[in-house]
């Protein structure tokens, strides 16, 4: 069978189980490429394909793995409590007040890298306040998801680590590039949320309320976190762990020894988890609790490491592109990147982030490296919408449900209400991008 025929084919297969049945991702991940590649007469070669595959994938398991580790020991311990307070504090009755906080909130909670938390807690924290205000029941579901969708840029977060690992590509050609077009993204939600919140402040002074004093109780949040030694200590060692990160900025500044992202986050985990919980018992609870998470991120990096390692390791992926390579017009060429960003947005809606990133984009990338272009380009652009913007929307992901039914609102209304902002972001950050050369 021609290889581009069985690509495709394989693809096909794979969206379609996943779009159209209840085959769980994990498994399509799994069989469909070993089932092609025994079809395709690759069979001899399956344990040598999957192992490159898993190789390949091996620091970004490691990576997602020990960031939910970390961030979640951080967030149990009560290091970002005394943020949250304060920003709750600030409201004041002010529906402006509110809506930034409510963009401020997400933004820290996201640090873990998984959108049901982040929901569960910026939702339960803030609902109160804004069922106080009168303010109306779209505004808090569509702050939160345009927060946290910006926030799952980071390299721990989902579509980050899917790109990096379709790519077989590290932190400092993905993430890092597009530093700039992220924090554009968060100063455009802020944006957003302002002027949410100054026509909440209108219609709610024409309604016959205030807009402003009165001040809301405050939720229900933790006990007071002291700021002791050990706070001190968490907040350092975090500290210490971004800037890390992030040596590659200032690299020629300072000299750092570079360390990989999944050896930092390996070693600050191992530092803070005896320090914060004393006794076997209590470490063992510890990872207990975010057991679930890191399973469910782990295993399907693992099994997309199958996945692209049959597909890569048959030649499936490069067959294709040279057949759409052949079939893109000239002059579409130069835009492939701004046509992969604009487009990756709505795409979210209907491909799940995993037949997004597993499944569509190394054709996408091998196809822009067939005609020129950098392939890893194309993955940074489409993590400008695909699941950046997308996934707080998308029917297809889980934690949108959580999102909604914690809000009291239908999927419909929520969507489209926030459509525009969410659009919005994309586009600000794709030309911040452009601008910046990252695409």
């Amino acid at each position: 069978m021609d290889l581009a025929v069985l690509g495709f084919v394989t693809i096909g297969v794979f969206l379609a189980l996943i779009l159209f049945t209840r085959t769980s991702v994990l498994a399509a991940l799994v069989l469909v490429p070993v089932v092609a590649a025994l079809v395709g007469g690759f069979g001899g070669g399956l344990a040598e394909m999957t192992g490159d595959g898993l190789r390949t994938v091996a620091p970004v398991a490691a990576l997602m793995m020990f960031a939910v580790l970390y961030f979640g020991l951080m967030i149990d311990v009560g290091l970002f409590e005394p943020i949250v307070r304060a920003l709750v504090g600030m409201v004041r009755g002010d529906p402006v007040r509110l809506c930034l906080a409510t963009a401020a909130l997400p933004m820290l909670v996201a640090l873990d890298g998984d959108g049901a938390t982040t929901f569960l807690i910026s939702i339960t924290a803030l609902l109160p306040v804004h069922r106080r205000l009168g303010m109306n029941p779209l505004i808090l579901p569509a702050v939160v998801a345009l927060s946290a969708g910006v926030m799952n840029l980071l390299p721990w977060g989902g579509p980050t680590a899917r790109a990096m690992t379709a790519l077989d590509a590290g932190l400092e050609q993905v993430f890092l590039p597009l530093l700039p077009a992220m924090l554009a993204g968060i100063a455009w939600v802020f944006l957003a949320a302002f002027l949410m919140g100054r026509g909440e402040r209108r219609r709610l002074a024409i309604a016959g309320g205030e807009g402003g004093g009165g001040g809301p109780p405050e939720p229900p949040l933790r006990a007071p976190v002291r700021v002791d030694r050990l706070f001190v200590f968490n907040a350092a060692l975090t500290v210490v762990l971004i800037a890390l990160l992030f040596r590659d900025l200032y690299a020629d500044l300072v000299s750092v020894p570079p360390l990989p992202p999944f050896l930092l986050f390996m070693i600050a985990f191992a530092i803070a988890l005896p320090v914060n919980r004393r006794g076997w018992e209590a470490q063992q609870a510890q990872l207990a609790s975010h057991s679930a998470n890191v399973v469910l991120v782990v295993s399907m990096i693992l099994a997309a490491g199958v996945f692209t390692g049959v597909l890569n390791g048959t030649g499936m992926i490069e067959a294709m592109a040279r057949v759409l390579a052949g079939a893109l017009p000239s002059y579409l060429t130069p835009w492939l990147s701004g046509l992969v960003a604009v487009s990756s947005m709505p795409l979210s809606l209907v491909f799940t982030p995993d037949a997004y990133y597993f499944g569509v984009l190394p054709v996408f990338a091998e196809t822009a490296a067939a005609v020129g272009h950098d392939p890893v380009a194309i993955g940074r652009a489409a993590l400008m919408g695909q699941m950046t913007t997308g996934f707080p929307l998308s029917p297809l992901t889980a934690s949108t449900f959580i999102l909604i039914g914690l809000s009291g609102v239908t999927l419909r209304d929520h969507q489209r209400f926030v459509f525009k902002w969410a659009f919005g972001t994309t586009l600000v950050m794709t030309a911040v991008a452009a601008l910046t050369g990252a695409l």
